[in-house]
């Protein structure tokens, strides 16, 4: 069976790999914080996005102001 590719070309062990290697680096109790502001970083962003997409969605001529 071929590896199931996930994200850009990496496997399973690759994955398996690259989260030892950050448990050794930041340790048990490290890793729930990093996650933390992780997530609140995405949220940001999306929320930074949406905020966007309804401003343009705002600014857009519609039939009614075109005349």
């Amino acid at each position: 069976m071929s590896t199931i590719l996930l994200f850009m070309g990496i496997g399973t062990q690759e994955l398996i790999f690259i989260a030892l290697i950050v448990l050794l680096l930041f340790g048990g109790k490290k890793i729930p914080e990093l996650m933390k502001g992780l997530g609140k970083g995405v949220k940001s962003f999306k929320d930074g996005m949406n905020g966007v997409e309804e401003s343009l969605k705002d600014n857009t001529p519609t039939e009614d102001t075109k005349k």
